[in-house]
C-alpha cells in the first residue's frame, strides 16, 4: 500500500546523500567533554546561584508559570526580569517571551503587516525570517552588510511605514554589523530600526549590555531590540527592549505572546539571578572576547581558514557538508564539541565548524580544543 508519507523516505535519502542529515545527541548530566558547540557564553546554565534560583522558584511558584501571560501566567518574577533587564540595557521598557524565536516573530508581525515593507540583510537568523514571512508585509532581502543597498530599497519603497531589520551579531561567522550606519539611513528615511542583539547581549557594549547598547541606539525612539535569555544569561526564553509604546502595542498584539504560555519560574529566576551576576562581574564579557579572539589565532596559525570573531562566535570553514560532519564527528570523539553548520543553515551555502567560546574557558582548555580541530582537520580544509 502506497503511503501518503512515502515522499518523506525520499527526501530523507537525498539529504544522506548530500551529507545534510542531521541527528539528535541527548547529553548525559555528567558527560566529560569540552563544550564549544553551546552558547553558554558566560558559563552561568550550571553555576550554583542560578541552578539555586531555578530550584527555588520552582518549588515556590511551581514548574510551569500555567498560563499565557495575560490570563495566569505572569509572576513578579516576570515584571521584574522586565524591569532590571530595561534598566541594565538603558531601554524604557521590556517584555518577556517564552524564547528567542517567539520574541522575533512577535515584534515583527505585530509592527508591520500588509501596506508596510520590511528590509532585511541576507544573513539574517531563521526565526526573523519567519516573522517576515509572517508578517504579510512587502519583504525585500539585501546583500550581507550592504547598506548602499538598504538604502535604495528604503528610497523606493512604495509603503508609509517600514522598517529594516538585522541582526546585531550574527550567529553563523560572528560578525558586528554597521548599527549607527544603519540607524543612520533608517532615520533620514523615516523607518524603524530592529536588532536581534541574541549574540551581543553580555558580550558586546560596556558590562555585557549589547551591541546595541555600544552603539548608542538602545534608548532611541525608533530601535526595537530583541535577546535571548538562553545564551549569555544561560537560562531559557526571550525578551524585547524599546519604547514603552512599542511595549505596549506587543501586549495587545504580539500573537506569540498573547497566545503562548508565560515562560516557567525556573527559567526567569534563572535568567534573573544570572542579570545580577553579569552586573556584579562586568570583567565576563572581556573574557570572552579574549577566549574568542585566542581561539581563532591559534586556529588561524595552523593554517585553517577562520573568521575573525566580533564576539563570541568563531567559524572554520569546511570543504564540503560531508567534511564538515565528519570533521564535527572525529571532534566529538576526540571529547571536543564543536558545532557543525552545513545547508540550509549557512546562507552562503559553505559548510563550517561553527565554535562558541565561553569566559570559563582556561588556557589549557583553549590549547586542547585547537590541538583536536587541527589535527582532525580534513583536507581541504587549510
Amino acid at each position: 500500500m502506497t503511503s501518503v508519507f512515502d515522499w518523506l523516505d525520499t527526501r530523507a535519502d537525498e539529504r544522506r546523500r548530500a551529507g545534510l542529515a542531521r541527528q539528535l545527541r541527548p547529553r548525559r548530566h555528567d558527560a566529560d567533554h569540552l563544550d564549544l558547540a553551546g552558547n553558554d557564553y558566560l558559563g552561568l546554565s550550571k553555576d550554583k546561584r542560578v541552578t539555586g534560583a531555578a530550584a527555588a522558584a520552582a518549588l515556590r511558584w511551581g514548574a510551569g508559570s500555567t498560563g499565557s501571560r495575560l490570563v495566569t501566567g505572569t509572576l513578579e518574577l516576570h515584571t521584574e526580569l522586565e524591569h532590571e533587564l530595561a534598566a541594565f540595557c538603558g531601554a524604557q521598557a521590556a517584555l518577556v517571551f517564552s524564547s528567542g524565536f517567539t520574541a522575533n516573530l512577535g515584534v515583527l508581525t505585530a509592527l508591520s503587516g500588509k501596506g508596510s515593507a520590511i528590509v532585511t540583510d541576507a544573513y539574517l537568523h531563521a526565526s526573523l525570517i519567519d516573522g517576515c514571512r509572517l508578517s504579510r508585509a512587502d519583504v525585500a532581502v539585501m546583500p550581507h552588510g550592504d547598506v548602499a543597498a538598504i538604502t535604495h530599497a528604503l528610497k523606493t519603497r512604495r509603503s508609509e511605514r517600514a522598517l529594516v531589520v538585522t541582526d546585531s551579531v550574527f550567529s553563523v561567522d560572528g560578525d558586528l554589523v554597521a548599527l549607527r550606519d544603519l540607524h543612520a539611513v533608517c532615520r533620514a528615511h523615516n523607518a524603524a530600526l530592529v536588532v536581534d542583539d541574541a549574540h551581543g547581549l553580555g558580550v558586546r557594549g560596556e558590562g555585557g549590555r549589547g551591541a546595541v547598547a555600544e552603539a548608542g541606539l538602545i534608548g532611541e525612539p525608533d530601535v526595537v531590540t530583541t535577546v535571548t535569555l538562553s545564551k549569555s544569561l544561560g537560562a531559557q526564553g526571550g525578551a524585547v527592549l524599546g519604547p514603552r509604546r512599542v511595549i505596549k502595542h506587543l501586549v495587545d498584539n504580539a500573537r506569540s505572546f498573547i497566545f503562548d504560555t508565560g515562560l516557567s519560574p525556573s527559567s526567569t529566576a534563572a535568567a534573573l539571578t544570572a542579570l545580577h551576576i553579569l552586573k556584579d562581574e562586568p570583567g565576563l564579557p572581556e573574557r570572552v572576547l579574549t577566549v574568542a579572539q585566542t581561539l581563532a589565532m591559534r586556529l588561524k596559525e595552523a593554517g585553517l581558514k577562520v573568521s575573525a570573531p566580533d564576539a563570541a562566535v568563531v567559524s572554520v570553514m569546511a570543504p564540503t557538508a560531508e567534511a564538515a560532519a565528519t570533521w564535527a564527528e572525529d571532534c566529538r570523539a576526540a571529547g571536543v564539541w564543536v558545532g557543525c553548520f552545513r545547508p540550509p543553515s549557512v546562507p552562503d551555502g559553505v559548510s563550517r565548524l561553527r565554535l562558541t567560546a565561553r569566559a570559563n574557558l582556561t588556557d589549557a582548555e583553549i590549547d586542547h580544543a585547537t590541538e583536536v580541530i587541527t589535527r582532525h582537520a580534513p583536507r581541504g580544509a587549510s
